[in-house]
């Protein structure tokens, strides 16, 4: 317990997707139970817990989107839906014993280091914490974001995101308007094009679709796999490869995935008949520049008769007149809006306070920056899961995921190696040093080099989003903590009860490379 009788842990982890599970689960594995997991909404599931929306469903093979010590042979699809996704992690919840460690209804308000204690302090909707170390898991598809459109205030009808589907609204019959055309706007259209009344897309940007090659996973599939597991490691061990194998025509080649524009258009061809609507359905951008969207059923369904699709961005709402910046018009007695997520700005960094008395939203003013994805300088233990360019754009974040957690695990080992209350804070050099290696990388890459303005790209035009490389790259990176990236603090000598400390107080211990090398292991 802590001097004021708060709650004190030796690590606290912020969320329960597939980032904060994963770390529990790891967490036990390593012997460690002196945790708990912090999460804002009623249960688990992060992302897969929100995102209910109609044909909400994956677009990575359900046999790579899941934990390598987790699988799970039942998958139904090659691309599973949200339901089935949603019971898999509340499936990994019970299985490794993580509902005693879960604080639900905890939001996190406010965190602060404190650099007496060399500990965190959490204020939570359930009250304080402390915690040596800190996990953040809450995950860059968190917190919905709907642009400011002049008039949405007064807008009349039903307003609302599409990662905060209102069930209890009935669409049928209904004049809907769907604002992007993004991952979750695919699939949205599809599913509700034949109950509306009538159904407007806002289209700013059009995306690049290729078929999904998606089919019912067979009985004796999914027998084979239970009873042979080396068929299902081979399955997930296939789908792998074959996504490492196209990572250098998005990260060095940009120029070879003409090849798959070819194939894209050759699928819009086949569901579009109309030419001009398939020249406004034509990106004008390389494709993998924005995200590569996969369905069998998006084009088709704007080719419906009561569908209509506005290529021009939402300018403005006039009662319940929609105004693109086009000037077209369009009434609506609901909008959906499918506009993204607040990725490369996380609200979490507004609450996180750390060593200089700066939040990490301040910090990373210039852009989002963190030793291996993962450590941010000034901010003592304190470790970010899908942290600054740690982003894929072709195969699935758990690999990316599992990654961050072997350097969590060792992390936490090299504290207990070095003894006593101590802290390890990102030296700015290492991750001036990590960032510079990485964004000379992105120069050449497909998504700094295709044309697009997309969400991997912050305020600044820098992409802080996307890893440059593969994921057997980033693991290889992320195997083991490297002491001489970091500065070494331990506790001062106590100031008198009526001096307070300065955050960031602590004597740090420098550590050389020789040194570390021979700490870590």
């Amino acid at each position: 317990m802590a001097d004021d009788g708060q709650r004190h842990v030796r690590v606290a982890v912020i969320g329960s997707g597939f980032g904060g599970l994963g770390a529990a689960v790891r967490l036990r594995r390593a012997g460690i139970t002196d945790f708990v997991v912090l999460e804002r909404a009623d249960a688990v599931g992060g992302t897969w817990r929100d995102n209910s929306y109609p044909g909400c469903a994956c677009d990575v093979p359900s046999h790579l989107y899941s934990f390598s010590f987790a699988p799970n042979p039942e998958w139904p699809r090659n691309f599973s839906g949200q339901p089935h996704i949603r019971a898999y992690l509340e499936r990994v919840t019970d299985t490794f014993g993580l509902r005693p460690h879960l604080r639900l209804g905890a939001e996190v308000r406010a965190m602060r280091w404190n650099g007496r204690e060399l500990w965190w302090e959490i204020d939570t909707a359930q009250g304080p914490y402390t915690a040596d170390v800190v996990v953040s898991a809450t995950g860059p598809l968190s917190d919905p974001q709907i642009p400011d459109i002049p008039g949405l205030a007064d807008f009349p009808g039903k307003v609302f995101h599409s990662a905060r589907w209102d069930h209890d609204y009935d669409l049928r019959g209904k004049r809907v308007a769907v604002v992007g055309t993004g991952a979750s706007a695919i699939q949205i259209v599809p599913e509700i094009q034949p109950e509306v009344g009538r159904l407007t897309v806002f289209q700013r940007t059009p995306p690049w679709v290729m078929p999904r090659a998606d089919r019912r996973i067979s009985g004796p599939e999914r027998w084979l796999h239970t009873k042979v597991p080396a068929t299902r490691r081979l399955r997930r061990q296939l789908l792998w490869a074959i996504r490492e194998m196209q990572v250098g025509a998005f990260t060095k080649r940009p120029g070879e995935l003409g090849l798959l524009e070819n194939l894209a258009k050759s699928h819009m061809r086949k569901a579009i008949k109309d030419p001009a609507l398939r020249a406004r359905l034509t990106p004008d951008y390389r494709i993998g520049c924005k995200r590569i969207l996969l369905s069998n059923t998006w084009y088709p369904a704007l080719t419906r008769p009561n569908v209509d699709v506005v290529t021009s961005g939402l300018r403005e709402i006039r009662g319940n007149v929609l105004v693109a910046a086009d000037g077209t018009e369009a009434e609506a007695d609901a909008i959906v809006f499918g506009t993204g997520f607040h990725v490369t700005d996380m609200p979490i960094a507004q609450r996180v306070t750390g060593a200089r008395g700066t939040t990490l939203a301040e910090e990373w003013t210039d852009g989002m920056a963190a030793l291996r994805g993962t450590s941010a300088a000034g901010f003592p233990n304190f470790l970010t899961i899908i942290g600054p360019n740690t982003g894929l754009g072709n195969s699935s974040m758990i690999l990316m995921i599992e990654s961050q957690l072997n350097y969590l695990v060792d992390f936490l080992r090299q504290l207990d190696l070095l003894g006593g209350r101590i802290a390890l804070d990102a030296r700015r050099s290492a991750v001036d040093e990590w960032t510079r290696t990485v964004q000379q990388r992105m120069r050449r890459t497909v998504w700094n080099t295709g044309g697009c303005d997309s969400w991997y790209l912050d305020a600044n035009g820098r992409n802080t989003t996307a890893w440059p490389g593969t994921t057997a790259e980033f693991r290889r990176a992320t195997r083991q903590v490297d002491l001489a990236e970091y500065e070494v603090i331990r506790p001062s000598k106590r100031r008198p009860e009526d001096e307070p400390p300065p955050a960031a107080e602590g004597r740090a211990v420098t550590v050389g490379r020789q040194a570390a090398e021979g700490v870590a292991v």
